[in-house]
């Protein structure tokens, strides 16, 4: 009987001490419904039908205060609708509510000199960023109000931005 307790707690602590997952409070899970339409201005050229989703998760690290400290953010995008190898040559979150341009805050390391080509108009990336030192206020301000933020996609027909959409908050 004794062995059948021992092994119990060490099966236990082991499982507790084994998982590297982030706790749910320190995984953010955001999304953005991307449309041509939802650019300032709306796309009205080729790729006005584009359209996709966005998902930004956020693992975060945080002091024994529990404020934020650094995260990482992933990006995972989906497009389509676009003709035949259009490359995407930007990538990020802004800082603006719907109908209104705003500055970048929070960058996907996509860039003109590393486009993502999407061969048949549609696909799918995939990006992690580093989020430390001024870039945690903004993480900060995003948990506070995200619908203020948007993701958008650049092309290169479209440099001012070809898909858009404000975040939500999924988990």
């Amino acid at each position: 009987m004794r062995r059948v307790i021992l092994f119990s707690l060490l099966a236990l602590v082991a499982a507790g001490c084994g998982s590297t997952a982030p706790s749910q409070a320190n995984r953010l899970i955001y999304s953005a419904d991307l449309r041509s339409s939802n650019e300032v201005p709306p796309i009205s050229n080729a790729e006005a039908g584009a359209q996709g989703n966005s998902t930004i998760t956020f693992d975060v690290t945080r002091d024994a205060s529990g404020n934020i400290t650094a995260a990482t953010a992933t990006f995972v995008v989906n497009i389509s609708g676009l003709p035949p190898n259009t490359p995407i040559i930007l990538s990020h979150i802004h800082q603006a509510a719907a109908g209104i341009n705003g500055n970048v805050v929070v960058n996907t390391g996509i860039t003109a000199a590393t486009p993502v080509t999407l061969a048949n108009g549609s696909g799918s990336f995939e990006r992690t960023a580093t989020i430390q030192g001024a870039t945690v206020d903004i993480l900060t301000q995003i948990i506070a109000n995200p619908s203020g933020f948007y993701f958008n996609s650049h092309s290169a027909l479209n440099p001012g931005g070809v898909v858009r959409g404000q975040l939500v908050r999924v988990q």
